[in-house]
């Protein structure tokens, strides 16, 4: 545990709080990815089946549980809740996620640190995980008006990420033998996912605007 991972995870915390509360406050999911959410929950029950034979703290153990159950309660939310669900917008929200899953699967299969079950499961979710906002972001150029929320939500997602890329710059100097190609190289693709992102982000936040995308 280092600072930048520290708040690498607490930022990714955040985020899913910003969410939680703009749906809970507004009663409306408009504007969020059903589509991304349900990634996120497969990243999180593939990368985390430690939790059923490996404890390494009290920290890690809780922090896993909280991404596990607050993705569940955000896809329960959009698909189940009585007024939230209303206000989903299927018709846009239609990214094709079988082109994310299925490369992700087959590339956990041939590039991983040991063929077998748990190993390959999570390779499966570093990989998914570095494309699984690409439904959100897609979506928010359809709909180009985007709520401060929803905005803050992805922004502090990408914060999230590029803060772990500063983690691993510095176990890589501080830590001998520390080597992850795989995680760095996932890592670094999802940050620049979000580059677009986050130059529209930065400059409506400094003209004091509303956030836009171009389609």
């Amino acid at each position: 545990m280092n600072i930048f991972r520290f708040f690498g995870d607490m930022t990714h915390l955040c985020s899913i709080l910003v969410l939680l509360l703009k749906i809970n406050a507004t009663k409306s999911c408009a504007g969020v990815s059903l589509k991304t959410q349900e990634l996120y929950l497969l990243v999180f029950v593939t990368r985390y089946l430690d939790l059923f034979y490996s404890f390494i703290s009290l920290y890690n153990t809780c922090m896993k549980l909280i991404f596990i159950g607050s993705s569940g309660c955000i896809i329960w939310y959009m698909r189940k809740h009585r007024v939230v669900s209303q206000t989903y917008d299927a018709e846009q929200d239609t990214f094709r996620v079988v082109f994310l899953v299925a490369p992700s699967m087959l590339l956990a299969m041939l590039i991983n640190h040991e063929f077998s079950f748990t190993e390959v499961l999570w390779t499966f979710s570093i990989y998914l995980e570095a494309v699984a906002i690409l439904p959100q972001l897609v979506l928010l150029q359809r709909t180009k008006n985007v709520d401060t929320l929803t905005g803050n939500y992805v922004f502090l997602l990408g914060g999230y990420r590029a803060l772990y890329l500063l983690n691993w710059i510095y176990r890589f100097l501080t830590e001998p033998g520390y080597r992850q190609w795989i995680v760095w190289v996932s890592g670094v693709v999802q940050t620049a996912v979000y580059c677009d992102f986050f130059y529209y982000y930065l400059k409506s936040w400094h003209k004091n605007e509303k956030l836009q995308l171009p389609s």
